[in-house]
């Protein structure tokens, strides 16, 4: 069983509709089963994903998609794909119960909860006035970072540098790993 990482998620996380998604193809890859059965089990359950939790995506979103991800992947697609909210996310793992699915749940609430986090820290950096609350919250938002961007970094004997730089807050977080060769 794969454990998703953090950083696998947040890069699949979408803006459509004014709301951070992610699309039904992208959900059934974390669980490890196919974008048939992901809506059969939303078809199954209509009472658990009343408006706000899904949507279906328009032809209009789909071309737009289809020109910024430049992938095959939605070029056979017979149906719309359907983008889950966060609180479809949460629905959904209700329906679903394997192993993997309970750990890709977690993963994904997680990686919400984080880019939750970074957004209230960066929206209040930008109104503080304090120079102690700024430099928490700038250093409240590198460790947030960090978790995210470190999650799946290898290196080895090198340094890994990494530089955002937002409106309010700009991050730089260096990283040097050496990897230890084991000797039997």
């Amino acid at each position: 069983m794969d454990i998703v990482k953090l950083g696998e998620i947040e890069g699949k996380i979408l803006e459509l509709r004014g709301q951070k998604v992610i699309l039904d193809s992208d959900v059934a890859e974390f669980y490890g089963v196919e974008t048939r059965d992901i809506n059969k089990a939303v078809k199954n359950n209509p009472d658990k994903f009343p408006e706000g939790y899904i949507f279906e995506l328009n032809k209009a979103e789909l071309e737009d998609l289809r020109w910024k991800i430049s992938t095959a992947k939605f070029s056979k697609t017979r149906v719309l794909p359907k983008a889950f909210a966060e609180k479809g996310l949460y629905m959904l793992a209700t329906i679903l119960k394997s192993p993997q699915a309970t750990q890709t749940t977690i993963a994904i609430i997680e990686t919400f909860a984080k880019i939750r986090n970074l957004s209230r820290n960066i929206k209040a950096l930008s109104n503080a006035q304090d120079d102690s609350q700024k430099r928490n919250l700038l250093k409240k938002s590198g460790e947030i970072i960090a978790e995210i961007l470190d999650d799946n970094l290898v290196s080895n004997e090198r340094e890994t540098t990494i530089e955002l730089n937002f409106a309010v807050l700009k991050f730089k977080h260096t990283i040097k790993k050496t990897t230890k060769n084991e000797k039997k």
